[in-house]
């Protein structure tokens, strides 16, 4: 092969690479049905619901017990996904459609409520324990492994001496609701720059602020 010829190999070589789209799965934790929309252990729903509708998307997919939408982010393919599961059994839904579309752990993010994070605060994490948390807990153990991005979003402790478990269970309250709406446009930022800036990028910027 000639000089000349292996430039041009070595070229095209190059610009695939740079034309590469790249996968990644964003999967919020609820529980399914009308009833359980507004409530604060969805929350994981909303960040995803907020986050498909910046760019015009529903999720009118169904597969393997949840709800999916899909669409291209400039050269990456994005696969958002909302288990139907309900909470507690979130990774039934969530590892078998990682394995069938072959995502690489690190191109995962997974958002779910936090009542240990005050409201208004969210941190992003490159691993971790489930913290308690039944949803994570359920994807940990099906997965086999606890390295994973993730997404804490905070919605704080129950007031006084409430339930905890009834407490995440119901409605944000109407003085939550301002707050609410700025947490969710934190998250749409924090994804959009873990997208495409990677997770210490992330990290950096919005580990640290608050929306109150």
């Amino acid at each position: 092969m000639n000089s000349k010829l292996a430039e041009i190999i070595h070229f095209l070589k190059r610009d695939d690479s740079k034309n590469e789209i790249e996968t990644f799965f964003l999967a919020g934790l609820g529980n399914p049905g009308k009833e359980y929309e507004q409530n604060r252990h969805n929350i994981g729903f909303m960040v995803l619901n907020r986050f498909a509708a910046k760019y015009g998307e529903n999720f009118s997919k169904y597969e393997k017990q949840a709800l999916i939408a899909k669409f291209p982010v400039e050269k990456k393919r994005l696969i958002l996904v909302k288990p139907q599961t309900f909470m507690n059994r979130s990774g039934q839904a969530i590892v078998p459609l990682v394995r069938y579309y072959k995502i690489p752990l690190e191109n995962m993010l997974i958002a779910y409520d936090d009542i240990d994070l005050p409201f208004g605060l969210i941190r992003i994490r490159p691993s971790g324990g489930a913290g308690g948390h039944n949803g994570l807990a359920s994807i940990i153990n099906q997965l086999g492994t606890n390295i994973f991005p993730r997404m804490r979003v905070g919605i704080g402790r129950p007031p006084g001496k409430q339930n905890a478990a009834s407490y995440v269970l119901k409605n944000f309250s109407a003085s939550e609701i301002d707050i609410l709406e700025i947490i969710l446009e934190k998250s749409y930022e924090a994804i959009t720059v873990f997208l495409q800036d990677g997770i210490e990028a992330a990290m950096n910027r919005f580990n640290s602020s608050s929306a109150a």
